[in-house]
């Protein structure tokens, strides 16, 4: 996990929160952080032309196959934060995204989170080495 003033993330993401992701308590619902996370690894996919629609008609799909998330501090409505990510790769089948919420302005860590990604192809895993594009996440 890195700290706010470390610039040594791979992609960065601003979002602000919207009414109707938090919950009674006013605070955002934990589930939602899911969102925020899945939303910045898709965007810095994108940016690196992982196309995951052209992968599919290959028959190759990224999936998630574990996710941990800490939480440390609460976002509210219209809150806004920044969403970063560092990628590296475990073993010859698994990327690992580390991503961090901070909350804008003064980078509050509000949540880190250690998302772990495989491909397969046919129900069987694929080594991260013949995915199209691979090379460009890390």
């Amino acid at each position: 996990m890195m700290n706010k003033g470390e610039n040594n993330y791979q992609y960065e993401l601003e979002f602000a929160v919207r009414d109707y992701e938090c919950d009674l308590q006013g605070i955002v619902n934990n589930g939602v952080y899911l969102n925020y996370f899945e939303h910045a690894r898709h965007s810095f996919m994108i940016t690196k032309k992982i196309d995951f629609a052209g992968l599919h008609a290959e028959g190759i799909d990224l999936v998630v196959s574990r996710i941990e998330i800490d939480y440390k501090y609460s976002l509210t409505s219209g809150d806004l934060f920044v969403v970063r990510i560092n990628t590296l790769s475990e073993g010859l089948l698994r990327l690992v995204f580390e991503q961090d919420i901070f909350k804008l302005p003064d980078y509050k860590l509000v949540a880190h989170a250690k998302v772990i990604g495989v491909a397969i192809r046919n129900g069987r895993p694929l080594r991260l080495t013949d995915i199209p594009g691979f090379n460009e996440l890390l």
